[in-house]
């Protein structure tokens, strides 16, 4: 991309004092036409590049441009490398050579404080082709094709031109234009297979996709609050689950839990099999043993 070599062109310029048109077009195998213009993009934007004719002649930095770095105090260049560091643990976005050459302009050492990886366990391997498919989908501007099943376990094919990705409660969302549905969808990264891009460019500057709160918006919510007793080997998830602002933790070692009034919390306390004892509220109990009787209704069906 002409951003990494504009700013390999200063680097090295900042390495070596002095190079030639030529050897920089040799370096980076292209034209010298293309170096020129790369020189006088520099320029334009404010880097002092000068050049001269003959022999020892070149392209070199004012010599006071070194001393620029100066003006971003230490802190600020911490901050600079710790930010490209976070999006480079992502290994969603290719900064390692920006990253090394900053460290080499700050003359900072290279300190790995963090590493992230976003992919299941046991599934990192179909996740990372998936991650690195949609991201040069996306940057190259190309569609792409999937099958997608919807939280009416239906699945259907897609044709998409993917505008962006997006981390929100603990998973991963691809926000696209939707050319079947001829409107924006968000789909879950989980739910997407048999993905393949595809030969199709589209413009990104022409889509706009809402927020997603606005496409995801949350259905209005009563909640209630739920004593439990917790043994010690399930305690951990309680901590992993909940917000602290929706835990009380009582001296009798039971806890009382924010959850909301929704289908799904009996299926969620069962998910704890015998490591949870539901205490109170009555209803919540009467709900979840009616669920488990028709649990078990339906076993017994089947044998």
């Amino acid at each position: 991309m002409q951003i990494n070599r504009l700013f390999e062109i200063v680097y090295l310029l900042m390495e070596k004092k002095r190079v030639t048109a030529t050897e920089l077009a040799a370096h980076f195998e292209v034209s010298k036409r293309t170096i020129l213009r790369d020189i006088d993009t520099l320029t334009m934007a404010g880097i002092p590049i000068y050049t001269t004719q003959g022999k020892g002649g070149g392209i070199f930095l004012q010599d006071s441009f070194v001393l620029d770095k100066a003006v971003i105090s230490p802190d600020e260049q911490k901050q600079i490398l710790f930010s490209l560091q976070s999006m480079a643990a992502t290994r969603l976005i290719e900064t390692d050579q920006v990253l090394g050459r900053l460290r080499s302009f700050f003359a900072a050492p290279s300190k790995e404080w963090i590493e992230v990886d976003f992919s299941r366990w046991g599934y990192s391997e179909e996740d990372n082709k998936k991650f690195e498919l949609l991201k040069h989908a996306i940057l190259n501007e190309l569609a792409v094709s999937f099958d997608y099943l919807s939280g009416h376990c239906e699945t259907k094919d897609r044709e998409v031109y993917p505008l962006k990705l997006v981390f929100k409660s603990k998973a991963w969302y691809v926000q696209c234009f939707c050319l079947k549905a001829n409107d924006y969808r968000t789909f879950k990264f989980t739910r997407m297979s048999n993905m393949k891009r595809l030969d199709i460019p589209f413009n990104s500057s022409d889509y706009e996709p809402p927020t997603m709160d606005t496409l995801e918006e949350p259905p209005a919510l009563c909640y209630v609050d739920v004593r439990v007793r917790v043994s010690q080997g399930a305690k951990y998830r309680i901590y992993d689950e909940f917000e602290a602002s929706d835990i009380t933790a009582h001296d009798d070692g039971t806890f009382t839990l924010r959850m909301p009034e929704a289908p799904w919390v009996s299926d969620y306390l069962l998910s704890y099999g015998t490591l949870v004892v539901v205490l109170e509220p009555q209803h919540i109990i009467d709900d979840l043993l009616a669920h488990m009787g028709k649990i078990i209704e339906k076993y017994s069906s089947e044998t």
